[in-house]
């Protein structure tokens, strides 16, 4: 499935909490319609992620992809 993005954050080998606090900042500087996609790799932020992302007022535009080890979340802002 392709999907269209306007920006991507690799935070592949970032530890947590900091994926949760750059996907947050990220999403706050985008404008309302735009599409982030956040890779991750941070066992906690399978978690953290959408719990933080939900209780801010963003939604997932499908549920997250899981590849090998990655974690591929895709938010509207």
């Amino acid at each position: 499935m392709s999907v269209e993005v306007d920006f991507t954050l690799d935070l592949r080998g970032e530890s947590c909490p900091y994926p949760v606090i750059y996907t947050l900042e990220t999403l706050r500087d985008m404008k309302k319609g735009e599409l982030l996609h956040v890779i991750v790799d941070c066992p906690a932020a399978f978690r953290n992620i959408p719990e933080e992302v939900v209780k801010h007022g963003y939604t997932f535009t499908q549920e997250p992809v899981k590849n090998g080890q990655d974690l591929n979340f895709y938010i509207q802002a």
